[in-house]
């Protein structure tokens, strides 16, 4: 037969095993609604960053088109010749005149004027295409940055979860 004691005993070791048990169940839950949070911020994280990218997409689409668009203007400027100057104007003197260049030969007043035409006007505030070119591709290299860090963090509470 068993003493009261060893029934004490043994009371004690079940209470100690189950409260363990509990501890166990309640720090898991814990970490479970913290991972739970963390997935919830790196997924809302990553959904910004796949809009940011969208609109940068957007941005340079919208740029080509601008200058597409441009070029395709200044396509349509049909191009000196120097026969055609040639047959406008008697002297090279009076072609320099006319247009107020300076010049040596028929060929560079041909070439400054169809350079002139090629280069569309832009005001000074305007941005130049490759600037916006290389600040769009820094925004993107810090959005791959980030994407990288989430996914990885992603990653790694996923790793702890399974």
């Amino acid at each position: 037969m068993m003493s009261d004691d060893s029934l004490i005993v043994k009371a004690t070791v079940k209470e100690t095993l189950g409260d363990r048990i509990r501890s166990i169940a309640n720090q898991l839950e814990q970490e479970k609604n913290l991972q739970i949070k963390a997935t919830s911020r790196i997924l809302g994280a990553a959904a910004q960053i796949s809009e940011n990218h969208d609109r940068l997409i957007n941005e340079v689409v919208e740029m080509v088109e601008e200058d597409l668009e441009q070029a395709s203007q200044t396509q349509d400027v049909e191009m000196v010749t120097i026969k055609q100057l040639k047959q406008q104007f008697k002297t090279l003197n009076q072609a320099k005149a006319h247009f107020n260049i300076k010049t040596k030969s028929w060929v560079a007043l041909a070439d400054k004027l169809n350079g002139q035409k090629a280069i569309p006007d832009a005001s000074p505030d305007e941005i130049p295409v490759l600037q916006r070119l290389d600040q769009i591709e820094g925004e993107i290299k810090a959005f791959r940055t980030d994407l990288k860090q989430a996914l990885n963090l992603l990653d790694l509470i996923l790793k702890r979860v399974s």
